[in-house]
């Protein structure tokens, strides 16, 4: 699925927040007071910002970015971080909800155990924005941004397909953590293009770990994203499948941090960058994966530009706290098994070594001297 999106710059993003935003595709957001936007909107709303954890750099970039956009917007924010324990992750929504928040932003540990905390928020009439990973099982979140996760997977998958060609190749296949939403609609993007070749025998996965289907990603699913055990995992597979010369060809991880802790494995068990290194894709574009792109060991990655995702939760908590009609770009595809959750998705870019430059330096995401340039 394909969607036209625009983008700004942050400083027009906050002058856009100091005059309100109209939408061309949006829902109407619930005014409380009943009466027109003030323009002391921003003075008057807390903001609650809730992340999932501060050991993955992305997070990290994802809260203070939105914060400062918030801030310099006039908006009060408490940020917090969870460590990724779901019931750290509760107390702290629960702590914003009691502080006084008019609207909570929050990018889930586990997206099934926050129902109670966000029912408790919707009872004193507080709007609820799930970032960048949907919330479950509620009716309560009213709004989601994220980026189109499934074409994501489908460029992973898409890279993959282009490099090998025509050859045979033994592949071994990761999934994300099992408590993400987001992760099962990476895995399906690439077992999607991924899953036929290994039905025609052009692909085979030496360790078996290939699910019958794209329901089954779980059983491969890496929990917390962890670099420590996907680099575990891949050990014990090379360890186990691959003696007497045979080689791994490509590994599909679906983000950076496990194809870090896979490089790792990699690199232990002898494999030096060249023309016969394993394909590895991931997903983010962390600094330490750039840095191993331009060294030879990792093929791509896939960027989400997060800056842009901050922007537009932004612009949907103005509207929100000004009462003004909410942007989004999608009311079907995202069902958290109670509603469907209006939703504005951003689109993902393919970044290679050979455009580390073009994309993550010229947009001023990296400098050169943060890549070694």
């Amino acid at each position: 699925m394909t969607h036209r999106i625009r983008t700004a710059s942050s400083v027009a993003i906050i002058a856009a927040l100091a005059l309100g935003a109209t939408a061309c595709s949006s829902e109407r957001a619930d005014t409380t007071s009943g009466g027109s936007p003030s323009s002391a909107a921003a003075a008057d709303t807390l903001v609650g910002i809730a992340m999932p954890t501060k050991s993955l750099e992305r997070w990290n970039k994802d809260g203070s970015h939105l914060q400062e956009l918030l801030n310099k917007a006039g908006y009060k924010t408490t940020l917090q971080y969870a460590d990724n324990k779901p019931d750290q992750q509760i107390t702290q929504v629960q702590n914003m909800t009691n502080q006084g928040a008019k609207i909570l932003v929050v990018a889930s540990i586990d997206g099934k155990v926050l129902a109670p905390a966000l029912a408790a928020a919707k009872a004193k009439g507080i709007k609820v924005i799930a970032y960048d990973r949907l919330i479950n099982g509620t009716p309560d979140v009213d709004y989601y941004a994220t980026f189109d996760n499934y074409k994501v997977g489908q460029l992973q998958g898409e890279f993959i397909k282009s490099k090998i060609g025509d050859k045979k190749v033994n592949l071994e296949p990761f999934a994300g953590s099992p408590d993400d939403n987001n992760a099962k609609f990476f895995f399906s993007g690439a077992w999607d293009v991924i899953s036929p070749l290994v039905t025609s025998g052009q692909i085979t996965v030496p360790s078996g770990k290939a699910p019958a289907t794209n329901q089954q990603w779980t059983k491969i699913g890496v929990l917390n994203w962890s670099s420590d055990t996907a680099q575990s995992e891949m050990q014990n597979r090379l360890n186990s499948f691959y003696t007497g010369g045979k080689k791994v060809n490509v590994v599909l991880s679906p983000n950076d941090s496990l194809a870090l802790g896979i490089a790792q494995a990699l690199e232990g068990a002898g494999y030096k960058p060249g023309p016969d290194y394993p394909i590895v894709t991931g997903q983010d574009a962390d600094k330490a994966n750039v840095r191993n792109m331009l060294a030879g060991k990792q093929a791509m990655t896939v960027w989400k530009d997060t800056r842009k995702l901050g922007d537009q939760v932004a612009k949907m908590v103005d509207e929100i706290a000004k009462g003004s009609q909410v942007q989004v770009n999608d009311t079907t595809s995202y069902n958290n098994g109670v509603k469907a959750v209006p939703t504005y998705l951003l689109e993902p870019v393919v970044v290679t070594k050979d455009e580390v430059e073009s994309t993550l330096v010229t947009s001023g995401f990296y400098s050169k001297a943060d890549l070694g340039l």
